[in-house]
This record gives C-alpha cells, structure tokens and sequence, in this order.
C-alpha cells in the first residue's frame, strides 16, 4: 500500500496513458485518411492540428464522433497534469 500512495500520479499517468498511441493512431488515420502504418511515424502535425480543433471532414460522422472522444481524452490528460504539477508543488 505504501508503494501505491508514493507513487500515485506515476500509476495515473501510466494507466491513463497507455491507450494514447492506439487512439493517436487511429485519429491520424482518420484524418490523413489512411490505413498505412507509416503514418504514426511521419512527423505530419498540421493537418492533425486542423483536425483536432476544427472540422475538416463535416459529413465523415465517425471522425466528428472520434475527434470528439480524443479530444476529452486529451483534456483529462492535460489536467492530470496541471493536478500533478500544482500538487507536486505543495508537497
């Protein structure tokens, strides 16, 4: 019990992180509307960017359902961060 209440926000990050590559991946597909694997290592952010915080592909229902879905999942790990860091701080 010791070793999970030390290491709390390393298992939260851990647990919370590890479908990112697979959710990455298939947003990128989407987008770039592509099933190559190459596609989650081209350095390509622009229209991922575009993607994200826009509407690229209006009448595509799955990306508009999918980009929604991505985009809480990002949120909820940007403020498990902002937690982390504001606690780390003021222990």
């Amino acid at each position: 019990m010791d070793f999970i209440s030390k290491n709390i926000w390393f298992i939260l990050f851990l647990v919370w992180g590890l479908p990112l590559g697979y959710y990455r991946s298939k947003f990128r597909k989407i987008v770039y509307q592509t099933d190559s694997w190459l596609i989650n290592i081209k350095p390509v952010f622009w229209k991922e960017i575009q993607g994200l915080f826009g509407n690229i592909y209006p009448e595509n229902a799955a990306y508009k359902k999918f980009r929604n879905f991505y985009l809480f999942y990002l949120i909820i790990y940007l403020l498990l961060f902002i937690v982390y860091v504001y606690f780390d701080k003021r222990v």
